[in-house]
């Protein structure tokens, strides 16, 4: 395992100790998970933006095909 070098500010450091005692957890296992819930966060984000963007560049199509449908279930015999 890596290791860094951090510099936090005085009451987050005392604020994350606290919070790391209380759940009964090193320091540095409360950073990382920290760290980690921050980086599932953020590739949610991402992917959900990807997801958004793929949805925009089809929405086009995607209402024509809903639109051929409506007419069908309108008119099945058409």
């Amino acid at each position: 395992m890596e290791s860094i070098s951090l510099k936090l500010p005085k009451e987050l450091l005392e604020a994350s100790r606290r919070c790391a005692r209380a759940l009964g957890i090193p320091h540095g296992e409360y950073i990382r998970r920290a760290i980690e819930r921050m980086n599932r966060e953020a590739e949610a984000r991402a992917r959900a933006e990807r997801i958004a963007r793929a949805s925009r560049k089809v929405r086009k199509e995607s209402m024509r095909v809903n639109a051929e449908f409506a007419a069908i279930e309108r008119d099945p015999d058409a």
